[in-house]
């Protein structure tokens, strides 16, 4: 027990580079509000990917004709980029991220619809979202006082670091 309890306080030997990230996230954001982290780290991503997604792509003649125009977009681009990133660190989380991504895509279909039918703009929606939940974020934070590399790190590996809390809690394996 007590070789455990050394581990916590030093850094310790990481068998995968994720182990690093999630040490570091740990030590920086573990003992802070997770419910809240979660929250607002989830709300920023949907409202980067929101944003990501209205970015005019180009309409091709050939993508019109098999009717695909509608399902490329630059959202799609950086779903793939970001699954890619995540799949290289660790894989099972990466597909937890994923499925996460497919019920936020629903939800941003859903407000190009309303916005369509005289609603309010999806750009203007995921903008609100993203900036409150990242100055939320940041302020609810600031009291750690720990340098921008750990923010920045908080926003990127931050949720797959959420889910491997999950997936420690389940006992599963990541």
């Amino acid at each position: 027990m007590k070789k455990k309890e050394n581990r916590i306080h030093k850094n310790p030997e990481f068998t995968r580079p994720i182990e690093k990230y999630f040490y570091q996230l740990d030590q920086t954001y573990g003992k802070g509000n997770q419910i809240l982290n979660s929250i607002l780290l989830f709300l920023f991503f949907f409202g980067v990917m929101g944003l990501v997604w209205m970015i005019p792509f180009p309409q091709f003649d050939f993508l019109v004709k098999l009717n695909l125009h509608t399902f490329l977009n630059w959202g799609s681009f950086f779903i793939a980029i970001v699954i890619y990133c995540y799949l290289k660190l660790a894989p099972t989380l990466s597909y937890a991220m994923l499925l996460v991504i497919g019920v936020m895509s629903y939800f941003i279909v859903q407000l190009e619809y309303i916005e369509r039918d005289g609603g309010p703009s999806v750009i203007l929606v995921c903008s609100i979202i993203a900036i409150i939940s990242l100055i939320t974020l940041y302020f609810s934070n600031a009291k750690l006082n720990k340098s921008i590399d750990s923010f920045l790190n908080l926003l990127t590996i931050g949720p797959i670091w959420l889910w491997s809390k999950l997936f420690d809690k389940l006992n599963w394996k990541y």
